[in-house]
């Protein structure tokens, strides 16, 4: 367990900062008045985890590889860091959509079926906690894992 610390620190780290963009989401209004906005804003996070996931495998190779790191070690350092927050994802979800935004699925709902995006029986099968806890684990794991290896790459030194 201690030799994947760094990646659970920041697998936890990950999530936190998560839980804190879903604050800044309901106050900026994404989720209720400017919920029409929210599917273009909410991409802006990727900025932040990329940077996360930078700032991770920076950590590692520092504090683990004594400085130097093959692309292979970063990879391996990043998929691990996806696991935990892929672990970490339904309770990430349950908080987010218990207790900081407990209206966005009824709002996303009504907004989707009212601009004709979606009817309402498949707005409401797509946008509930049980849909977006199985989709964050998954988004989670292959975003982070495509991620690792492109942030490994950048981040290596032999």
């Amino acid at each position: 367990m201690k030799k994947y610390s760094i990646e659970i620190k920041w697998g936890i780290i990950f999530s936190l900062v998560s839980l804190v963009w879903m604050f800044l989401e309901k106050g900026l209004g994404w989720h209720d008045e400017n919920i029409a906005q929210h599917a273009i804003y909410t991409n802006f996070f990727a900025i932040i985890a990329i940077a996360l996931y930078v700032l991770a495998l920076l950590d590692k190779r520092k504090n683990y590889f004594n400085g130097t790191m093959t692309w292979t070690q970063g990879f391996i350092s990043g998929i691990v860091i996806s696991i935990v927050v892929a672990i970490l994802s339904p309770l990430a979800q349950y908080v987010t959509h218990e207790f900081i935004t407990p209206d966005y699925f009824d709002n996303v709902i009504a907004y989707s079926v009212e601009s004709g995006a979606m009817t309402q029986e498949a707005a409401e099968e797509y946008f509930n906690l049980t849909s977006y806890i199985i989709q964050s684990f998954f988004f989670a794991l292959v975003v982070g894992v495509v991620t690792s290896a492109i942030v490994a790459y950048f981040v290596k030194k032999n």
